[in-house]
């Protein structure tokens, strides 16, 4: 006959074998890495502007009658003011909806995206770059990939027939560093899965921000991140060809396209 403590010794080696044998996961070992990674669990911010921006991108949305949208952070958001003019040039006539908030991450563009941003809409093109403010952060290179690819994800669940252009993110600091390397794996991650999807285009266009010796000029992008209006003019060109292409229209003026361009129209 068992005693007390026999028996509940017993008792517990019974559980942890029911457990293991029923496939009871063991917590530390279930959770995929993706799973933890705030990149890709969609996040709202509580900044006002941020919530004011918010509601007029979302009223503007609503109004409908859009045909091209550009989805990032601070730098898309910087086509209203440094890339204004080069804006109107190539967008205002496109009826083009802009998406993009400073300090934006992932996190930050799938919550937008469950929540308004695009509700309503039927655009041809959608032009994705984002992920340079999660290189910030502690997220490595494959979550902020995955980061990535959800928001590419989301949009082909909720646009389906919008082709998508998907930027690779733009080189930053002066010199070569660490988080132009990180950039680099996380463009070459999101590259080879765009090439699964023929409505889904990849476009690295970086390079021509950086000179032979591997510095950036300050006469591109002032801080070594933002671009001024000679790098906004540098982008329009270099995307147009392939984005007048998927709209369907002819390329403006003698835009020209370097860089790798992957997946279908």
């Amino acid at each position: 006959m068992y005693s007390i403590t026999g028996f509940r010794s017993l008792a517990t080696t019974c559980i942890m074998s029911l457990a293991l044998c029923s496939g009871a996961p063991n917590a530390a070992l279930a959770e995929e890495p993706q799973a933890r990674s705030a990149a890709t669990t969609p996040a709202p911010r509580t900044e006002e502007w941020w919530t004011k921006r918010l509601e007029k991108a979302n009223e503007l949305a609503r109004q409908g009658d859009i045909d091209l949208v550009f989805v990032g952070d601070s730098i898309t958001q910087g086509w209203e003011s440094s890339g204004k003019a080069v804006w109107e040039k190539y967008y205002s006539h496109r009826k083009a909806l802009n998406l993009g908030f400073s300090g934006d991450r992932t996190q930050h563009v799938l919550w937008r995206l469950d929540h308004g941003n695009i509700d309503g809409i039927a655009p041809k093109v959608v032009v994705v770059m984002i992920g340079t403010n999660n290189v910030d952060s502690h997220s490595n290179a494959e979550q902020i990939a995955q980061g990535v690819k959800a928001i590419v994800a989301r949009l082909r669940e909720k646009l389906p027939k919008a082709k998508i252009l998907l930027l690779g993110i733009f080189p930053r600091g002066e010199a070569p560093n660490p988080g132009r390397e990180q950039i680099a794996e996380i463009n070459t991650m999101i590259k080879k899965s765009a090439e699964s999807d023929d409505m889904v285009r990849y476009l690295d266009i970086g390079a021509m921000y950086v000179q032979p010796d591997g510095h950036i000029s300050k006469d591109i992008m002032p801080d070594y991140l933002h671009l001024n209006p000679v790098g906004y003019e540098m982008w329009a060109k270099a995307i147009e060809p392939a984005l007048a292409e998927m709209l369907g229209e002819k390329p403006i003026g003698d835009a020209s396209a370097p860089g790798d361009a992957s997946g279908g129209s």
